[in-house]
């Protein structure tokens, strides 16, 4: 199985992320998070998988979040003008995020890294 691993070279996170992965040897395919972002569908697709609050998708630290006032706007808006709004620009969503055929992860923590990719070599 290959992940597919959306990132965004310049963030160290994402970087620590992609290297536990090839020290790992789990197969992915890189994704520029900001040159091909995720479409609305594949949000969709990886909010459900991940059983996780679509408010996590965010990338809160981002100057786009903040320049945007998005935190302001959340608590009003609809599940789909969230994902509309995430799929819109790259730098809006938190990274890296891993999708396999069953997960989702967002950000990087070894621990969770271990848990849902480990098995998956």
């Amino acid at each position: 199985m290959t992940l597919d691993f959306y990132w965004y070279p310049k963030c160290s996170t994402c970087r620590k992320a992609k290297k536990w992965l090839e020290e790992h040897q789990v197969n992915f395919k890189e994704v520029h998070i900001v040159e091909h972002p995720p479409t609305k569908d594949e949000i969709a697709s990886f909010y459900k998988k991940s059983g996780l609050e679509l408010k996590k998708f965010f990338n809160t630290s981002g100057q786009k979040y903040r320049q945007l006032g998005i935190k302001d706007k959340l608590a009003t808006m609809s599940e789909d003008e969230m994902i509309e709004l995430l799929a819109s620009d790259g730098m809006l969503l938190k990274r890296p995020i891993a999708v396999g055929e069953h997960a989702v992860t967002i950000g990087f923590k070894e621990e969770e890294y271990e848990q849902t990719w480990g098995a998956e070599k």
